[in-house]
C-alpha cells in the first residue's frame, strides 16, 4: 500500500534537513538516491539499478547514474555545475535504451537544485531541495498514484446564484414570504432559464418585462401572475384576444405554474434586478446552482438546523464516478463496437433507479442524469454511426431512453424539493438540447409530463421499500445533514436509536454518533439481498474515535456491509454563499464484497486525491481487516493507566494569566503560596504561562484573611449556583477547589488536541508542583520509557487512524487512543534501556532550545534537525522493541499494531 501523502511530505522535509550539504556527485549520489527513492516508500534496490550501462549515438559506453526502467531516469551532477548540460546528456542517453526501458520522466539534480522533466507532456518542474516537501505530488505517477482531477464552478453560476438571492431577500423584505415566495422564486428561475435554452424563444421572456411593463415597476407584479397563468394554459384553452406576445410563449404544464398565488409587489429597483437577472446567458448555468442559490438565501440559523451544504460538482463528481460512472464508461468503451450488445447496455441504463434520501435541492441527482445523459449521447453516436452505414434514418425522440423519472428524492423542506424537481426538468431540457444540436434535430419534451419522485418528507420516518412500485434502486447516494451528535434535537436522537433497532444498551447512541449514521444503518437495512450500491458524505467523525466501533460494528456484523471506496478526509468546499466549511470522508459500499477497492488519498485536505488500488478498506479507510477500536476503561497493555487533567468549573475565577498573577498579588501578598502554574495545552505548547489558585488544603484562617481570594471563591459559588446543570450546581458546596483535584508527585502530561501538521504530539513531564487542567491528559507516575514510546512513530501513527478529530487536528483520548494501544510485547531490558536512554536525548535537545516553544519545535518547517535525528533514532528503537526490522511505511505499522491488538484482545 502506497505511503499517504502526509507521511511523504514528513520524509521529504527530513530528507532536505539531512542532505542540506550534500555536493558531491561521486561519494554522495547513491545515497543521495536511495534516502530519495526511500522518501516515497520505494526500495530502490526493487527497482532502480545504479550506473546502468548504455551505447550512445557515437557507439561511445555511457553510465546512467540511476534509471528505473519505464519509469525514470536521474542524471546527478555536483553542486552548482550545469544542470541543462546534465538534461542533455540524459536524453543522450536514452538512444541506448529499448523501448520497454524509456523513461517518462527525467531528474537531474546538483543536490540543490532538482529539475524534472516530464517526456509525455513535454513540460518541467524546477525546485530546490529545501522546497522538495511543497513539490512530492509531481511525482504522483512515479510511485503510482493516479491523479484525479474535478471541475470547479463556473464563476457565471455564482453570479446568478447571488442575484437571485438579492431579488429574493427584497421579496421578503416587503412581506412577501413563506410557501408563496418560496414557489414564486421557483416559477421565476424555470423563466430565466427557459429565456436562453429554447423553450422560450430568445428574450421571449426579458422583452416581456422591458416593453410591457412600467419602470417603476408597479405593473410587474400583474403581468407575472398574468404569464404564469398562461403557461399552465393550452392553446387552445387561452383567450381568443389575448395579447400576442403572451399568445406566443409556450405551454409547459408539469403543475409548475397551476397553483394559484398572491400576487406580488415589485418597485423601480426590484424590477431593474429582475432584468439584470434576465441579461445573463442562463444556458451555460448548470441547473445544479439553484442548490447554491437556495443556500444563498438560507438563514444561519436554518442551515445549522437542517444541516443543509450546498454540494458542489465538483465534489459531486468525486462520488457518482467511484460509484457508477467511471465503471459503466468502462462497460461502453468495450462493447461500442457491437451493436447488439451497445443496445442492451442502453437498456440497462434507462432502467436505473436513483435514490438520494437526502436530496436538498437536487444537486446529486441533476449531475448524475446529466452525466447519464451524457453517455447515452455517446451510445447514440456510435447507433447512428452504425445506422448510417445502412443508410437508416435515426429518429432522436424514439432513441432518447433516459427520463427523469429514474431519479427519486427525499427532502425535509418543501422549498428545496420544489427546486430539485424543476432543476432535473432544466438538465433534462439542456440534455436534449446537446441531443438536438448532434444530430440536427429538434427534440424538446413539452409540455412537461414526466418528473423526478421528489417526496417532500424526514427520509428516517420514510420506508424507502415503497418508493418503488416494483424492484430496486440501484444506487443510493448523497449527502445526508452534517448535525454533530451534540447537536442533534431530542426528535433526531430518538431517530438515531431506533435506528439501532433500540437495542438494549442502546440507549447512549444518540449522544454519540452523528445524525448521518442513521442514514448509513437504514441504507444498509435496505440493501439486504439487493445488489445495490451506496455512497454517502459524511463528516469524518464516523471513521474516527468513538463512533467507528459503534456504528461499523452493526454495519460489518449485523449487515455484511463492505467497502468498495472511499474518499479520505478533504474539505468540504463551494463556492455559495455563507460557504459551510466541514472535512468530510465518501464512503462507499454494498452487502457483497469487490475485488476492485479503491481509496482515494488527498496530499492535503485541499487538494486532488490519488486513487489507491486496495485489498480491503476497514472502517478507519486504510488497507487493513475490518478491526474495530472501542472504548475501554483501561489499557489493554500493563502500563499505568492515564487520567484527565483538572477541570476548573469556575467561570474564570481561579485563574490568572502573568498580568493578572503581578496585580492580583500586589492586592493580596499572602496568596503567593497558593498560586501554582497551571499546564494548558495552548499555554503548555506556545511556551506561555498561566496560573491558577489551588486552595486544596488550604488553612482556613488564612483564608478568611485574604478578601481578594475571598471574592474570588465567591464568585465560583455563584457561577455554579447559576448553572441550569445539577452536575455543575452540586459543586457550588467546595467553590474554593477545582472540580477535579488531580494532583499527582510526577505525570506525562499529553494535550488533549494537537495540530495533524506536527508529527508528534509533544507531551512533557511535570510534577506536583503544576497543575494540569483539562484541556490535557496526563499519566500519573508514567516514566521515561513510557514518554518514549508514546513520542514514538508508532503510537502516532495509530494516533492518526484511531483517534478523534477536531476540523482535522488530533483529538486524544485515553477510552479509544491510550487503553487500545498495542504496547511492544515483552520488550527485553536492553530495549528498555535503549528507549529510555533515546527518550532522554529527545528532552535534553529540546532543552537546548528552550527559548522555542514545543509548537515551534514540533513545526515540520521548523523542527530543528538535531531534534528529527533524535527523533528518527528514537522512532528506531521503538521499532526494534515492536520487531527485528523497522518499519517501511504508516500503512505497514498500523497492519502491524491491528494484528497486535487483535492478539491483546481475542
Amino acid at each position: 500500500m502506497a505511503l499517504s501523502w502526509n507521511e511523504i511530505k514528513h520524509r521529504a522535509l527530513e530528507f532536505s534537513k539531512n542532505w542540506v550539504d550534500g555536493c558531491n556527485e561521486k561519494a554522495d549520489a547513491q545515497s543521495f538516491l536511495i534516502d530519495f527513492f526511500y522518501v516515497f516508500g520505494i526500495s530502490r534496490r526493487r527497482y532502480a539499478t545504479f550506473e546502468h550501462k548504455v551505447k550512445k549515438l557515437d557507439d561511445s559506453s555511457g553510465y546512467i547514474d540511476c534509471l528505473w526502467k519505464g519509469n525514470i531516469l536521474v542524471e546527478m551532477k555536483s553542486r552548482g555545475e550545469n544542470l541543462d548540460k546534465a538534461y542533455r546528456q540524459a536524453i543522450g542517453y536514452t538512444y541506448g535504451l529499448d523501448e520497454v526501458e524509456l523513461p517518462k520522466y527525467i531528474l537531474v539534480s546538483d543536490f540543490d537544485r532538482f529539475i524534472l522533466y516530464n517526456l509525455d507532456s513535454n513540460t518541467n518542474i524546477s525546485f530546490h531541495l529545501s522546497e522538495f516537501y511543497k513539490n512530492v505530488a509531481h511525482f504522483d505517477e512515479m510511485i503510482g498514484y493516479q491523479k484525479k482531477i474535478y471541475k470547479e464552478e463556473d464563476p457565471v453560476n455564482i453570479e446568478a446564484a447571488e442575484l437571485m438571492g438579492r431579488l429574493h431577500d427584497r421579496l421578503k423584505e416587503i412581506g412577501y414570504g413563506g410557501h408563496a415566495l418560496e414557489v414564486y422564486l421557483v416559477r421565476l428561475l424555470f423563466c430565466l432559464f427557459a429565456d436562453d435554452t429554447t423553450i422560450f424563444d430568445k428574450q421571449q421572456f426579458q422583452d416581456y418585462i422591458i416593453i410591457r411593463t412600467s419602470e417603476d415597476g408597479s405593473d410587474l407584479a400583474s403581468k407575472l401572475h398574468e404569464l404564469f397563468q398562461v403557461l399552465n394554459t393550452r392553446h387552445d384553452e387561452r383567450f381568443k384576444n389575448l395579447d400576442e406576445q403572451l399568445l406566443d410563449f409556450p405551454y409547459i404544464n408539469g403543475r409548475l405554474f397551476e397553483e394559484m398565488l398572491p400576487i406580488a409587489s415589485f418597485d423601480s429597483s426590484m424590477r431593474k434586478a429582475l432584468i439584470k437577472c434576465s441579461s445573463i446567458n442562463w444556458s451555460k448555468i448548470s441547473p445544479a446552482i439553484f442548490g447554491s442559490m437556495f443556500q444563498s438565501v438560507m438563514d444561519p440559523i436554518g442551515r445549522r438546523n437542517l444541516g443543509a451544504h450546498y454540494t458542489s460538482e465538483k465534489n459531486i463528481l468525486k462520488l457518482i464516478k467511484s460509484l457508477f460512472l467511471d465503471e459503466l464508461w468502462s462497460d461502453f468503451n468495450r462493447i461500442k463496437n457491437n451493436v447488439p450488445k451497445l443496445r442492451e447496455f442502453h437498456d440497462r441504463l434507462s432502467k436505473m433507479k436513483f435514490l438520494d434520501p437526502a436530496c436538498g435541492c437536487g444537486n446529486f441527482l441533476i449531475i448524475t442524469y446529466r452525466e447519464l445523459r451524457l453517455l447515452e449521447l455517446e451510445i447514440l453516436r456510435a447507433q447512428y454511426k452504425f445506422k448510417e452505414a445502412t443508410e437508416q434514418t435515426l429518429t432522436v425522440s424514439s432513441y432518447v431512453w433516459l427520463d427523469v423519472d429514474q431519479f427519486y428524492g427525499i427532502e425535509y423542506e418543501e422549498f428545496p424539493a420544489r427546486i430539485a424537481e424543476v432543476a432535473m426538468w432544466l438538465i433534462d431540457h439542456q440534455m436534449n438540447m446537446a441531443v438536438s444540436q448532434e444530430f440536427g434535430q429538434y427534440f424538446v419534451r413539452l409540455p412537461l409530463s414526466k418528473n423526478a419522485k421528489i417526496i417532500n418528507g424526514d427520509a428516517l420516518e420514510i420506508d424507502w421499500n415503497n418508493l418503488l412500485d416494483n424492484g430496486s434502486f440501484d444506487y443510493i447516494l448523497g449527502n445526508p445533514p452534517f448535525i454533530g451528535s451534540k447537536m442533534m434535537s431530542e426528535l433526531q436522537r430518538a431517530q438515531v436509536v431506533r435506528e439501532f433497532d433500540n437495542v438494549s444498551g442502546r440507549g447512549s447512541l444518540g449522544g454519540t454518533l452523528d445524525y448521518v449514521s442513521a442514514w448509513y444503518l437504514k441504507a444498509a437495512k435496505y440493501i439486504q439481498n439487493r445488489k445495490t450500491k451506496v455512497a454517502l458524505v459524511s463528516t469524518n467523525s464516523i471513521v474516527q474515535g468513538e463512533q467507528v466501533g459503534i456504528l461499523w460494528n452493526e454495519l460489518i456484523n449485523s449487515y455484511n456491509i463492505r467497502i468498495h471506496f472511499a474518499h479520505k478526509t478533504f474539505r468540504w468546499k463551494n463556492e455559495a454563499r455563507k460557504n459551510a466549511a466541514v472535512y468530510c470522508i465518501i464512503v462507499g459500499f454494498a452487502c457483497y464484497d469487490s475485488t476492485n477497492k479503491l481509496i482515494f488519498e488527498y496530499e492535503d485536505i485541499n487538494g486532488e486525491p490519488h486513487e489507491v488500488k486496495a485489498k480491503n478498506i476497514n472502517p478507519y479507510l486504510i488497507d487493513a481487516e475490518n478491526i474495530l477500536i472501542h472504548n475501554r476503561n483501561k489499557p489493554i497493555c500493563d502500563v499505568p493507566k492515564m487520567s484527565f487533567g483538572n477541570m476548573p468549573l469556575d467561570g474564570g475565577n481561579l485563574l490568572l494569566s502573568d498580568d493578572e498573577k503581578i496585580e492580583f498579588l500586589k492586592k493580596e501578598p499572602g496568596a503567593d503560596k497558593y498560586i501554582r502554574p497551571l499546564i494548558s495545552a495552548r499555554e503548555y505548547l506556545n511556551n506561555k504561562k498561566r496560573w491558577c489558585l489551588w486552595l486544596v488544603d488550604a488553612n482556613p484562617s488564612d483564608l478568611k484573611k485574604m478578601p481578594e481570594v475571598l471574592k474570588r471563591i465567591e464568585a465560583v459559588k455563584n457561577f455554579r449556583l447559576e448553572s441550569k446543570a445539577p452536575s455543575t450546581r452540586k459543586f457550588a458546596s467546595t467553590p474554593a477547589l477545582f472540580r477535579d483535584r488531580n494532583n499527582p508527585e510526577t505525570y506525562i502530561v499529553i494535550p488533549r488536541v494537537s495540530s495533524e501538521n506536527r508529527r508528534y504530539i509533544p507531551m512533557g513531564f511535570f510534577d506536583k508542583i503544576s497543575i494540569p487542567s483539562d484541556t490535557c491528559m496526563m499519566i500519573p507516575n508514567g516514566e521515561i520509557f513510557h514518554f518514549g514510546v508514546l513520542m514514538s512513530a508508532m503510537h502516532m501513527t495509530w494516533v492518526k487512524y484511531v483517534c478523534g478529530r477536531l476540523k482535522s487536528d488530533f483529538r486524544y483520548s485515553k477510552e479509544i487512543v491510550y487503553n487500545n494501544f498495542p504496547w511492544p510485547m515483552a520488550p527485553s531490558d536492553k530495549q528498555i534501556r535503549t528507549i529510555e536512554n533515546k527518550a532522554k536525548n529527545v528532552l535534553s535537545i529540546r532543552a537546548k532550545f528552550s527559548d522555542s516553544s514545543l509548537a515551534t519545535l514540533y513545526d515540520p518547517r521548523t523542527m530543528p534537525v538535531d531534534l528529527v535525528k533524535a527523533h528518527q533514532e528514537l522512532d528506531k528503537a521503538v521499532d526494534l522493541a515492536y520487531r527485528r526490522q523497522t518499519f517501511t511505511s504508516e500503512a505497514k505499522r498500523m497492519e502491524y499494531l491491528f494484528d497486535l491488538y487483535f492478539n491483546y484482545t481475542k
